[in-house]
């Protein structure tokens, strides 16, 4: 996809609108929207060229060895806008590898193979490591367990424990006899007992 003199300076513009916020005057905004319409319309064009050029490719494949000129006319043409060969593409370039062209398209489509298996074999490695990853995690006190429950869940509560069975109450004393009174735990004080009426002549005659 190549931009004109014209489009280059619309891109321009919209950059400059991106890093530098301001209001944009009504021209730089049509300007903007026709950008992206022809952008997108240049993107459909492409996919439809694409689809047309693989077509094209199976069916000079499948006519082979009579087509081989177009076939890697068309195969060029494929790695270029990012075709990845299938493996009756590698096998077609090995039936006319007496070809030098067909020789080059085969080291080429060789190492773009080799690039996705090693692609694939680190892809399937990565769920392997997350999932080390994620053992470790749980084995840890609230790790992924707690990570992983689901959100607005409440755990999950622990079971009632029974209530205590009641303290025997201590026994009261038997009251084989009945309560005393106050007079009897605290008995009347008796008066002093008057003295003789002869004591004061006993002390003088002393």
């Amino acid at each position: 996809m190549a931009f004109g003199a014209e489009e280059l300076r619309v891109l321009r513009r919209a950059l400059a609108l991106a890093l530098h916020p301001r209001p944009a005057s009504a021209e730089d905004v049509q300007d903007c929207l026709r950008l992206a319409e022809a952008v997108d319309e240049a993107a459909r064009e492409g996919a439809r060229l694409r689809a047309f050029l693989l077509a094209d490719l199976a069916r000079y494949r499948a006519a082979l060895p009579g087509t081989a000129a177009g076939y890697l006319t068309l195969l060029e043409e494929a790695l270029v806008v990012g075709y990845r060969p299938v493996p009756d593409d590698l096998a077609a370039l090995r039936a006319l590898r007496g070809n030098p062209v067909a020789a080059t398209l085969l080291d080429r489509c060789h190492d773009l193979a080799e690039q996705d298996v090693r692609l694939r074999l680190a892809l399937r490695a990565v769920p392997a490591s997350r999932s080390r990853v994620r053992t470790r995690l749980t084995a840890l006190p609230g790790g992924l367990a707690a990570a992983t429950e689901e959100p607005g869940r409440k755990p999950a509560e622990k079971p009632a424990e029974k209530p205590a069975a009641p303290r025997p109450r201590p026994q009261s004393p038997r009251r084989d006899r009945p309560i005393p009174t106050p007079g009897e735990v605290f008995p009347p004080r008796r008066k002093p007992a008057a003295p003789p009426a002869n004591a004061p002549q006993q002390l003088a005659a002393v």
